[in-house]
């Protein structure tokens, strides 16, 4: 009786949803990426909605013959560190991967791939060529001398790189993660950009693979900032984790196979996940490979890898062989400098395996037993809303969250009187003087920032020079995307093993909308012509998953549509119910046209993502 009753309690906790309530996390939501537009550097557009910052480092690059205008500024300073910025990307591009539904119901998905391109066009900048990569801009010592605007920054902007002579895997690595994370994204909106991205992704993984060595062994200036502790292996395979999905090529999972007990990926068991510890990433990565049936031949291999991703998602909930340390509050606790930086990686690593768990129908193997995922996601949601202010002291780690939040941040732009109000020059030391030992609260509001958060104790002191606790972190932000998109959506039937297919962005002309109707599949329009996909049933046949695809095409026309051509591209298997010529597919031979309102269904199969279907011409009748 006793074994039926936790058989039961499990399959309770499977079945039924997680309850949210208590914060809107649609409104944390959209605050949370208002942080990325604060911390851009280069030419701001027009939409720029964080209006109390300007244009900044226009001459990034030039006196080493290349433009690196753009990118992100990491944190409270004006440097450009390759490292954590791709990382941020990386973490961008999966919580829209594996939530742009959630995103788009939210109206954020546009705005979300707006902060990815952001990055992703410097990327693009600062790889000019196959085997070199420019990893920062400006330095830490000459930065932090000075407290400056970034709109009139005195300090060096000298830039630094990696080559073949210089190697930097570690770097390469996580900019070819990011590049082919955010290939998936734009793979439905912008399918050239998509094509580049995964172009620079292939040739920055061959560089970080051929050319091994730290990269801040030869970006010096970086070690005391962004240190590489864990070295270049677990970047290797993050990279090759996110090139497989990208790609669906067979070379990057069988690297993952024959490199995964030798370069660590097997044998880490690990309790943090950041911009420079992957492998609890990885391990997460390629365990949702093996519940997608896609191991193989690298099955035994692949299985001690998820043996490794339930011992950190174990360690979290306090049900494994080493746990991680909380305060007394809950909050998870790895450092005093920038706790949060690992509450929220961790946080979307247990979201995003709670629903890989559910959808495969299994449950988390722990030291203490079997763990339903439901259990994963009340984590993360635990560990969200002590973020959002559910904490001893009752404050919000978001700036402009809730009614108690941090108001002296450590941070340069939003300390500073901005620079549209007053272009009194603010020189290096007398930016210390006057704005950083200043006890009033920041002129500028740093909208959505994720503070570094409070001490091992739950203490936390609101002021400027207080950097551990009050300087903020693009690095921090990033995972958050995903976990409070997942959040705001409640309980509904995710299957986050399929193919991802990331919705296109829709373009809204109006403010910035706290909710709208949520997304429940991707639409595609050309005039009169709509076209909706949808995934309708999938198996695995000799370790391959292949999916069916529904595709509806409808005629919003008063009048008959006739001689419609289909441009059907990235179609790897059969397809129904369309005659095909030589370039295009065409209604059915026994329809001669589609009559106002009227809709005709066809269905393919193949082993990927959904193939890329729009109109290539047609009549009226």
């Amino acid at each position: 009786m006793k074994n039926f009753a936790s058989v039961a309690a499990l399959l309770l906790l499977l079945c039924f949803p997680v309850a949210f309530s208590g914060h809107d996390y649609g409104q944390a939501l959209s605050k949370s990426l208002l942080f990325f537009e604060a911390q851009r550097s280069g030419v701001l557009p027009r939409n720029q909605r964080v209006t109390w910052r300007s244009h900044s480092g226009l001459n990034d690059g030039k006196s080493s013959g290349v433009n690196l205008v753009g990118g992100y500024y990491d944190a409270g300073d004006n440097v450009k560190f390759g490292l954590p910025m791709a990382f941020t990307v990386t973490m961008m591009a999966w919580s829209v991967i594996e939530y742009g539904n959630q995103l788009a119901a939210n109206g954020e998905l546009g705005h979300s791939i707006d902060a990815i391109k952001w990055g992703t066009d410097y990327f693009i900048k600062a790889h000019p060529e196959p085997n070199v990569l420019y990893g920062e801009v400006g330095d830490g010592n000459t930065d932090h001398y000075c407290w400056q605007r970034p709109e009139e920054m005195t300090t060096d902007r000298k830039a630094y790189r990696i080559d073949p002579s210089n190697p930097g895997s570690d770097l390469a690595g996580e900019t070819a993660a990011a590049m082919a994370a955010a290939s998936i994204v734009f793979r439905r909106s912008n399918p050239a950009y998509s094509r580049l991205l995964l172009t620079h992704a292939y040739q920055l993984f061959d560089f970080a693979d051929k050319y091994r060595g730290k990269y801040d062994s030869s970006i010096t200036v970086a070690s005391k900032y962004y240190g590489s502790v864990s070295g270049y292996n677990d970047e290797l395979l993050w990279a090759a984790s996110w090139l497989y999905q990208a790609s669906n090529n067979q070379f990057y999972l069988d690297y993952l196979g024959r490199n995964g007990d030798s370069m660590g990926g097997t044998g880490w068991s690990m309790t943090e996940f950041g911009w420079d510890v992957k492998y609890a990433g990885v391990q997460t990565l390629v365990a949702k490979f093996l519940m997608q049936g896609k191991a193989g031949r690298h099955t035994a291999v692949f299985q001690k890898f998820q043996q490794k991703a339930d011992f950190f998602m174990c360690s979290l909930l306090g049900k494994g062989s080493r746990n991680i340390q909380k305060t007394p509050g809950g909050l998870i606790f790895r450092q005093r400098w920038n706790n949060m930086q690992f509450v929220t990686s961790a946080s979307f690593l247990t979201t995003v395996y709670s629903d890989y768990l559910t959808s495969s129908r299994s449950y988390l193997r722990c030291s203490a037993g079997n763990v339903a995922p439901s259990q994963l996601l009340s984590f993360a949601k635990s560990q969200v809303d002590y973020i959002l202010g559910d904490n001893p002291r009752a404050t919000s780690y978001m700036v402009g969250y809730g009614n108690n939040f941090p108001q002296r941040v450590h941070h340069r732009g939003s300390s500073i009187v901005s620079y549209k109000v007053d272009r009194s020059f603010v020189t290096c030391r007398g930016g210390y003087a006057t704005w950083f030992s200043r006890k009033g609260s920041d002129p500028n509001l740093l909208t959505g920032a994720i503070v570094g958060g409070p001490d091992a104790y739950d203490n936390f002191a609101d002021r400027r020079d207080n950097y551990e606790q009050t300087e903020p972190a693009t690095y921090n932000n990033a995972p958050l995307l995903g976990v409070l998109a997942r959040l705001s959506s409640g309980h509904s039937g995710y299957s986050q093993l399929l193919p991802a297919a990331v919705p296109a962005p829709v373009v809204v002309r109006r403010p910035m909308p706290i909710r709208k109707p949520r997304v429940t599949s991707p639409v595609r329009a050309s005039g009169p012509v709509a076209i909706v996909q949808k995934m309708t049933g999938s198996w695995v046949s000799k370790g391959r998953t292949y999916y069916r695809y529904s595709t509806t095409v409808t005629n919003k026309s008063p009048r008959a549509l006739k001689s419609l051509n289909l441009s059907i591209k990235n179609l790897y298997g059969p397809i129904w119910g369309l005659s095909r010529s030589v370039n295009s597919f065409g209604l059915p031979s026994w329809m001669h046209s589609l009559q106002s309102g009227k809709s005709l269904e066809f269905v393919y199969i193949h082993s990927t993502t959904p193939a890329n279907v729009a109109v290539s011409s047609y009549t009226l009748a």
